[in-house]
């Protein structure tokens, strides 16, 4: 396993294709402050653009996952100072901070490992993340209303997407707390498991990915995916994924996957992840 200890605030350890992310403030939570902030930025791109790291697992040290945003300065956290020390150390526009953010661009599979509570941006930060997996008992909850602050980290876009407009609203307004296994119901995350079992479940799915999924389908097939879901474009996303099949045909791990799949072997692909689709097959 090798570790990456150029970051204070998030610890980066890559095994076998698989990466974990663990932020690593346990003495408060894993609560954000802003070298957090911008360690998470800094490694997930990193990560993204290594081709032997194959999917991404985020989780927290500790009992938490994370507990949102360093409250510690109070109110003063979001007033026009606070807005212009955030922006500029992270050395970003309002405008900026979204690609800046923006794990579902990635061609890197992520999952968030929730192993605990995730409050405010703690927990929307995991919607930029492909597949959540949480502690049945984790305490999750959008606080956000009740301190007059706005849902963020695109939260707004993503989470009527995954609940429904009406559970989503209700999730918003009340700020209410619901556990790991009740957003596993309502599809807030893909499943729920006992909390000693997060990590290892999430991990057991990224090695089972990062084995058998080929890098270059498999971010193009996340970058359709958003794609769609951004567009509406029923009729015109069926024609993108026909070009795209048939240019996927032409690829070299193409023939690997096959001969894998009809030997019942472990495939072995060797096309980046970044490989460069041509124009004009994506969604217009």
């Amino acid at each position: 396993m090798n570790t990456m200890s150029e970051y204070e605030y998030v610890k980066v350890e890559v095994d076998e294709g698989v990466a974990i992310v663990t932020l690593n403030r346990p003495d408060v939570k894993n609560a954000m402050n802003l070298k957090m902030t911008g360690e998470l930025s800094d490694a997930m791109w990193a990560l993204d653009s290594a081709d032997d790291v194959r999917v991404i697992v985020v989780t927290g040290a500790g009992s938490a996952y994370c507990a949102g945003i360093d409250l510690s300065e109070g109110a003063a956290t979001f007033d026009s100072a606070g807005h212009e020390e955030h922006n500029r150390r992270l050395n970003v526009t309002d405008e900026e901070i979204t690609d800046r953010y923006a794990f579902w661009r990635m061609r890197t599979p992520t999952i968030a490992a929730i192993n605990g509570a995730a409050i405010g941006a703690g927990l929307t930060t995991t919607l930029l993340f492909d597949i959540r997996i949480a502690a049945e008992d984790a305490k999750l909850r959008f606080p956000f209303v009740q301190m007059n602050i706005i849902p963020e980290a695109n939260s707004t876009w993503m989470l009527p997407r995954l609940v429904g407009v009406s559970r989503a609203l209700e999730l918003f307004l009340t700020g209410r707390f619901v556990s790991g296994a009740e957003a596993a119901e309502m599809g807030l995350v893909s499943r729920a498991v006992p909390r000693a079992e997060v990590l290892a479940a999430a991990l057991e799915l990224a090695r089972e990915i990062a084995t058998y999924a080929a890098p270059l389908a498999a971010g193009v097939t996340k970058q359709l995916v958003y794609q769609a879901l951004e567009s509406g474009d029923r009729r015109g996303t069926m024609t993108a994924e026909t070009r795209l099949t048939w240019w996927a045909g032409t690829q070299p791990d193409t023939a690997e996957g096959v001969r894998a799949l009809m030997t019942r072997d472990v495939p072995h692909f060797k096309q980046s992840k970044q490989t460069v689709v041509p124009d004009g097959l994506f969604l217009d």
